[in-house]
């Protein structure tokens, strides 16, 4: 047993002295020197962190829908909260995925300054393009690009295909539409088109022509020197083809006047037809329910496309 503790002990006396070597030609140290030497580190007691804040809040009850025959409104119509992508009112905001308004980009007041919102007129030949909506004064304007949102929304085309529109609107209304919008898709409602004037170069005509749903456009109404509720973009037109612009007795000439030209026979309302806006439509049922008044209830004219809301 002394023969075998003699060369573990050598062994061991040779280890301690190469160890000390290692050390002190390292300059190294054992953890518990380090804490001795760095207590406020080694001893600290870690701070708890904030509690991450989320800049969106998705909501939490879907509203009933699904293919449908367009003639009810999903109970929850205008029942849930738009969650706020970011901070403040400035803000995009994402109401539902494919359903979003933000103030306008740059991109978007380039695209339609000159256009669908009116350039004065020494800025007019700095544009790319031959502007056609031109004032002397744009501190005149009743609205100004602060006052409007760029929205996106999802809608069931003619051919029932899924397609993306863009609209550009009030911000006192974004949301309603945002909703009703919505609504409209979940329940597969046949919208053909949606796009901004601009792509018809501002002209109201054209638009309605090609059956164009569309909001903003800084224009008088038809016929008259009043600024159009379009003009605010508290207004907008659904398949206008369809739902027409009458006039009955204008100019007191006896004459009905119905626009866009080739749509006279959607006037005769008795008529059963494809997207036909009545007071049994789901569109209809929608804005109302929103605030907004129709044009098919007027008296002396009637535009059977336009839904239009004056906030509060």
């Amino acid at each position: 047993m002394n023969k075998l503790l003699k060369p573990l002990g050598t062994l061991a006396v040779i280890i301690i002295f190469f160890s000390l070597v290692a050390r002190l030609l390292s300059r190294g140290e054992t953890l518990l020197e380090y804490a001795d030497a760095n207590p406020e580190i080694a001893f600290a007691t870690p701070e708890k962190t904030a509690e991450p804040a989320y800049a969106a809040q998705a909501a939490t009850a879907e509203p009933a829908g699904g293919a449908g025959n367009g003639n009810a409104p999903s109970p929850s119509a205008g029942s849930l909260p738009a969650p706020t992508v970011g901070a403040g009112s400035e803000s995009a905001v994402i109401y539902k995925e494919g359903f979003s308004y933000q103030p306008l980009s740059d991109d978007v007041i380039r695209r339609i300054t000159g256009i669908s919102y009116p350039v004065e007129k020494e800025t007019a030949p700095l544009l790319s393009f031959e502007a056609v909506n031109i004032v002397s004064d744009k501190g005149s304007l009743a609205v100004s690009y602060d006052d409007l949102r760029y929205m996106n929304v999802l809608y069931h085309n003619f051919d029932g295909e899924v397609a993306t529109g863009e609209l550009i609107c009030n911000k006192k209304i974004a949301q309603d539409l945002a909703e009703i919008f919505y609504e409209l898709y979940i329940n597969e409602y046949r919208i053909e088109k949606i796009s901004l004037i601009d792509e018809y170069n501002g002209d109201d005509t054209a638009s309605m022509e090609d059956n164009n749903t569309s909001c903003f456009n800084y224009r008088l109404v038809d016929g008259s020197s009043n600024l159009s509720k379009h003009a605010l973009g508290l207004a907008i037109d659904i398949n206008p083809f369809y739902n027409p612009y009458v006039v009955f007795n204008k100019d007191g000439s006896g004459r009905t006047y119905i626009s866009p030209e080739g749509s006279e026979i959607y006037a005769d309302r008795s008529r059963d037809f494809p997207y036909k806006i009545d007071e049994n439509d789901l569109c209809y049922k929608l804005f109302t329910a929103h605030g907004f008044i129709w044009g098919g209830n007027w008296n002396s004219m009637k535009d059977y496309q336009h839904f239009q809301k004056v906030p509060d």
